[in-house]
């Protein structure tokens, strides 16, 4: 048995035989200190590697099991830390090897089953656009911030206010006194030829009057000439660059996952679109990798987490030790589900109003 303790670019290693230390030393994550660490695993005969699961440091080490097809057991720093509280705790990366190492050998661990290489670029899509979506709100907030001082009322143009139609009139009329003195038509006009999407002349004569109309009333706190005006300009490029981004990303998310069997299953349900069909088998992974259904509500973190203590009975409520990204997808995928119930019977629904109305 090998266990590494893992840091940004480097591993230290102890190997174990019959409970006993028969080595221990440094590897740096690169080819030279990888085949140092193949030469180890080859002399130990391929033994079972444990390490912590430390973001994108152990990926490389990740990497290289799989490369190498080596056993492994990814390590959940919480449970292995449960395992351990009776051990010393003495904080350094030898001390930490060697307490992976005795908490491997006084307990079962489940080996890691490494994701497909379909499941594995699904799963990264999926992230790539959750962080995108997430620069997508950042920068919607500055926005309106840097509005505010220039031209709050264009916020009352349009429903959505990150949609690329309103974030090109926005950049093209950041300030009140680009609208007055325009007529209507020369409005209509820029409008039409200046925004992503074709405009009739009905729809831009429509936005062209409401413009009008706020730009009249207006009272902005900067002149159009301030920095305020040109961040707003840029905070309405960034915004359409993300969100062209993230249509891409959706689509190509989309496309990767309507390859597997299960996609269609999912989508079948009533309420569950394409994209969030995708993102689901994103964060799951191959479901046939567990073995019942319990597992998986583990790892979503929806298992039920009960106390009772004498007469004290506390109420149940879900461990949420799991997957949170894939448990709030899995909320959002019911309320949406709940959105549409009449459109299509649902089972799963009625299972919501069964256990919502309590025992009976």
């Amino acid at each position: 048995m090998i266990a590494l303790d893992v840091s940004e670019g480097h591993s230290y290693v102890v190997w174990y035989a019959h409970e006993a230390c028969q080595a221990e030393f440094q590897v740096l994550h690169t080819r030279s200190g990888f085949a140092k660490l193949l030469k180890v695993t080859q002399r130990a005969n391929h033994p079972i590697l444990y390490f912590e699961a430390t973001g994108v440091y152990s990926r490389p080490v990740e990497r290289f099991c799989a490369d190498n097809q080596l056993p492994y057991c990814l390590l959940n720093p919480l449970d292995l830390k449960l395992k351990t509280n009776s051990l010393r705790r003495l904080k350094t990366d030898t001390q930490d090897a060697h307490r992976i190492a005795r908490a491997a050998l006084n307990n079962h661990f489940r080996l890691k089953q490494p994701r497909t290489q379909v499941y594995a670029k699904i799963h990264e899509l999926a992230r790539f656009c959750e962080r995108v979506q997430t620069d997508i709100h950042v920068k919607h907030v500055q926005l309106h911030a840097q509005l505010q001082q220039a031209f709050p009322e264009l916020e009352q143009l349009f429903t959505s206010r990150v949609s690329k139609l309103a974030l090109n009139v926005v950049s093209l009329f950041p300030h009140p006194s680009l609208v007055r003195g325009l007529s209507r038509t020369v409005l209509k006009n820029r409008l039409i030829h200046s925004t992503d999407k074709k405009l009739s002349k009905v729809k831009g004569l429509q936005y062209a009057e409401k413009l009008q109309v706020l730009a009249k009333d207006s009272y902005p706190a900067v002149d159009p000439d301030s920095v305020q005006v040109q961040a707003v300009r840029y905070y309405c490029r960034s915004l359409i660059n993300l969100i062209r981004q993230k249509e891409a990303l959706t689509k190509q998310l989309v496309a990767l996952a309507n390859r597997l069997p299960e996609f269609a299953v999912i989508t079948s349900m009533p309420g569950i679109g394409a994209q969030s069909a995708a993102e689901l088998i994103g964060e799951l992974g191959d479901i046939r990798r567990f073995d019942n259904a319990n597992q998986l509500n583990a790892f979503v973190g929806i298992d039920i987490n009960r106390y009772q203590s004498g007469k004290y009975l506390r109420q149940d409520h879900i461990n949420k030790r799991g997957d949170p990204r894939a448990r709030r997808l899995m909320y959002l995928i019911v309320k949406n589900m709940l959105r549409a119930q009449h459109t299509a019977d649902n089972h799963i629904v009625d299972y919501y109003y069964h256990l919502k109305s309590g025992p009976t």
